[in-house]
């Protein structure tokens, strides 16, 4: 095997000194992580193990994904961890604890993925405290999903521990591509044609006409293993005509195939051997034998397979290929005879999962006993946090049920973990599956509600309002508090859609009348959304009041969405703070992915309104690490308008172009308006006007929930400095009626609108009143816009010296929050009045959006545990930034931190 690994790396010179650079810079204390592609025996795993020999006294962990275990949920991921086990407890409790239900070591809730991704993350940063680390990850398209999403999660992660985290994968239809995307990675191809030529003789049976070995070097590619295996057993007058041309097939196959002809011509014992070993998929050997002992196979078998596996302790084939070929070569017989065998070997009371697992393939046909075991597979998966791995025994248990009734309850249980999960591809059939036995009606009802769900997972597309109603339609007798929350799911979604389907509003919110009322907190934000829809926002002010009083810690991404935009449509940038405030730190405590894809973008738009640009920023770039469908459509909002209010012309233009190519192609009008409230907003700060009313007019054209308001307080702006009095008018009078909900932000954009619009010597009285709303209720951005207002207005009046004070707050204001464009118009503003402006870097130092938020932090007292589990870095990670952070500020410790920050 030595000398096979050397020949395997000729010619791999370039790969070699990637590999060695990568050492360096984690000897060095910084992390690395490395996808290195190719297809099969292309010589993966031959520079993993190249790897491991120049890491020399460095920590090498090893783990392999095993196609036969990929429904164990964290299987690859705890022999990975296996070795590092007895720094678990230097972790934080909350991170120990989970991870410890998530191996099966303890009990407890089941944790969350992203829990367990920062406990990951954690334990390796640990362990490389002590040496740095190199964990190196075979065969990872087979990983479980559970093992791929955690370790696709702390590569995306690692920074500056002293951690390598390699992965060798290979292409497989359906698998390996999704998980691992985006990280830096490694394409290794065929051997060049005089290392391969090199190779080739070196196994050829004898001399060999020179331009069949160059055919043959061709059709391999260069690929090492094709060109070791693919010669075995030729003669030399079958090696003259190649190995069968371009149709033969992939090569991999072809390869696959030598290795399961030479399978099939050893004894009937070695053969069974060979395919309980790859049946098996722990490489456990006493279990192996003991196995072989139902089928009467003794240790004599193993014999003549020695150039195809070794066993031992532990069993391992020479490659995975050999695996695969004694697996797909055996006949439906044999297979179920190496399960039964398995199972009967298996202890059920200290591995009752693999038990149920080989029981249920060992059965030929509807067996309960088995439907029972793996059912309580499930159960134990789901307390582990393994939801995808309790829906495929779920799925296989519906499958072994003999009772219809039996069999559908288990299909609709096994679609709801899959959908739970994030794998919807699966739903659709296991739903036609549960229908076809006798549901109930609550089940029936159920089952419109998962295909309902299905279709909005993805995103807030148009065409997703009536499944959700019909489903809250059917539950509305059976479940009532399920059909609340179902129609608040069709509210979102009709809101989403907003101009693109203008009578979906009015039809959910009729459904929503017409359901049995509820005090739980969806009940509450129903029915304000409904009397919002139907009577009009004034007179919804109040029901929206109580309902976000009504809200708790929020768990549920549908009320997160409806309490967050209460807020916002009241004008109470406080609780719309608190909300998503309490979102993401619950979110970050419970590791739940799904809301936090939804907080993040939330909280960084309302930060952005209270002028914590950076800050907002730093969230919108954690938001893609946790990204989903609806929460790439928030965070597309969400980017558009912090860049238009950053001002940078080109970049704030692109982002706005994303959210509305989106909106089109969505049917999303919702994102549409938003686009259009940016456009105006970024055409306001740079002065061009026109351009400005052209895009609030078209976003004033529908009644969006919220963005309405923001984008009648950008219309009356434009319009009075464009020259269109009867559009200021019309925004005027929808934000007097907005002024009615008695906020400070409503109070202060009804007086702007007011003092823009409404009776001249009135002005300077309601200019003033919009300077203080806006700073009592903290509306930084509000603030400094009205002040710029106001201090244009005053030097109109010839008021000069009152309107450089005015001028000169606006100005430092946007210049310390960074926004470039109002910033320049106050500037030029200032020159107008005869002063002279020291035109000052804006947002001061260039600390990164993840530095600023770790600065942040740091100065707020958080240590660096604290800081790293906020921002899913490790805290190495976190005192890497630090050490930027104070370079850059021209600070040495953490107690002068906040005075570089109020000054920036």
């Amino acid at each position: 095997m030595a000398d096979q690994a050397k020949r395997q790396l000729l010619g791999r010179e370039r790969e070699s000194a990637e590999l060695e650079r990568l050492l360096r810079e984690v000897r060095g204390g910084r992390s690395r992580v490395l996808v290195v592609r190719g297809e099969a025996g292309v010589g993966k795993s031959a520079l993993l193990d190249q790897l491991a020999g120049l890491a020399g006294p460095l920590q090498v962990v090893r783990a392999a994904g095993v196609e036969a275990e990929a429904e164990f949920a964290y299987s690859a991921l705890q022999r990975l961890c296996a070795p590092l086990q007895d720094r678990l407890e230097r972790l934080p409790e909350v991170q120990r604890d989970a991870l410890r239900v998530a191996f099966g070591l303890s009990g407890g809730a089941a944790p969350e993925m992203l829990l367990v991704g920062m406990a990951v993350l954690g334990l390796f940063a640990e362990a490389a405290a002590d040496a740095p680390l190199v964990c190196l990850v075979d065969d990872a398209q087979w990983l479980d999903l559970m093992s791929q999403r955690i370790l696709a999660f702390v590569g995306r992660r690692l920074d500056a521990e002293s951690v390598a985290l390699v992965f060798a994968e290979r292409a497989v239809d359906g698998a390996g591509d999704e998980g691992f995307a985006g990280l830096p990675d490694l394409v290794l191809r065929g051997l060049g044609d005089a290392e391969a030529r090199a190779l080739l003789d070196s196994v050829l049976p004898g001399p060999v006409d020179a331009r069949v070995r160059d055919r043959i070097v061709a059709e391999t590619g260069g690929n090492p293993l094709a060109l070791l295996e693919l010669p075995r057993g030729l003669s030399p007058a079958e090696l003259a005509f190649g190995f069968g041309g371009p149709g033969a097939g992939p090569l991999a196959t072809r390869v696959e195939d030598g290795f399961r002809r030479r399978v099939q011509a050893l004894p009937a014992d070695t053969r069974a051997l060979l395919l309980v070993a790859a049946v098996e998929p722990v490489g456990d050997g006493p279990l192996l034998w003991d196995a072989l002992r139902f089928l009467g196979v003794g240790p004599e078998a193993a014999a003549p397979a020695g150039e195809l596996i070794t066993v031992g302790a532990a069993v391992r084939f020479r490659h995975p290929l050999v695996r695969s070929a004694v697996w797909r070569g055996a006949d439906a017989t044999a297979l179920r005879a190496a399960h039964r065998a398995l199972a009967e070997a298996t202890d059920g009371g200290r591995d009752p999962d693999r038990r149920a697992w080989h029981r249920a393939h060992a059965a030929l046909g509807p067996d309960e006993e088995v439907a029972v075991e793996l059912e309580r597979s499930a159960d134990r998966a789901l307390a582990r946090g393994g939801r995808a791995a309790a829906a495929s025994f779920l799925e296989r248990a519906a499958a072994l049920t003999p009772d219809p009734k039996g069999r559908a309850r288990r299909a609709l249980a096994a679609a709801d973990a899959y959908l739970t999960a994030g794998l919807t591809a699966r739903v659709p059939d296991l739903l036609a599956a549960a229908e076809l036995g006798a549901l109930d009606p609550l089940q029936q009802a159920h089952v419109h509600r998962l295909r309902a769900r299905v279709a909005a997972l993805a995103g807030p597309e148009l065409g997703v309002v009536r499944p959700l109603l019909d489903a809250a339609d059917r539950l509305g007798a059976l479940d009532p508090a399920a059909a609340r929350e179902t129609a608040l799911m069709a509210f979102g979604a009709a809101i989403w859609a907003g101009r693109h389907d203008d009578g979906a509003l009015r039809q959910v919110a009729g459904a929503a009348r017409a359901l049995p009322p509820g005090d739980e907190p969806a009940g509450i934000l129903l029915r304000a959304l409904a009397v919002w829809t139907t009577d009009g926002p004034a007179a919804a002010h109040a029901p929206l009041a109580r309902a976000l009083r009504a809200v708790p810690d929020i768990d549920d991404p549908a009320l997160l969405w409806a309490a967050a935009n209460a807020a916002a449509e009241l004008g109470d940038l406080g609780a719309w703070l608190d909300v998503t405030e309490r979102a993401v730190r619950s979110a970050r405590t419970t590791g739940a992915l799904s809301i936090l894809s939804t907080a993040l973008p939330h909280r960084a738009a309302a930060l952005g309104f209270a002028g914590r640009l950076a800050e907002a920023r730093g969230l919108l770039a954690g938001a893609t690490a946790v990204e989903n469908g609806a929460g790439l459509v928030m965070r597309l909002a969400a980017t558009a308008g912090i860049g238009a209010y950053q001002g940078r012309e080109r970049s704030a233009l692109a982002a706005i172009g994303a959210a509305e190519r989106e909106g089109e192609r969505c049917g999303l009008g919702r994102l549409t308006a938003t686009a259009a409230w940016a456009r105006a907003v970024l055409h306001n700060g740079l002065g061009n006007y026109p351009l400005a009313l052209e895009a609030a007019l078209r976003g004033a054209e529908y009644q969006d929930l919220a963005v309405h308001q923001w984008t009648c307080g950008e219309l009356v702006e434009a319009a009075v400095r464009a020259g269109d009095p009867a559009a200021a008018a019309g925004a005027r009078e929808r934000l007097a009626e907005w002024g009615r909900a008695g906020t400070p932000w409503a109070l202060g954009a009804r007086a702007v609108a007011e003092a823009l619009a409404g009776p001249p010597e009135q002005a300077e009285d309601r200019y003033r009143e919009a300077v203080g709303h806006f700073g009592a209720g903290g509306l930084g951005v509000f603030e400094a816009r009205a002040r710029l207002l106001f201090g244009e207005w005053l030097r109109r009046q010839n008021r000069r010296a009152l309107a450089r004070d005015e001028l000169r707050a606006a100005y430092e204001e946007f210049a310390r929050m960074g926004q470039e464009a109002f910033a320049e118009r106050a500037r030029r503003e200032l020159l107008a009045t005869g002063e002279t402006v020291r035109k000052r870097a804006v947002g001061g130092p260039e600390l990164t959006p993840q530095e600023a938020q770790i600065a942040r932090l740091a100065a707020a007292g958080h240590p660096n545990a604290e800081i790293g589990a906020q921002l899913f870095l490790s805290p190495r990670t976190v005192e890497w930034h630090l050490r930027k952070v104070f370079a850059k500020l021209g600070v040495s410790n953490r107690r002068e931190l906040s005075g570089a920050l109020t000054g920036r």
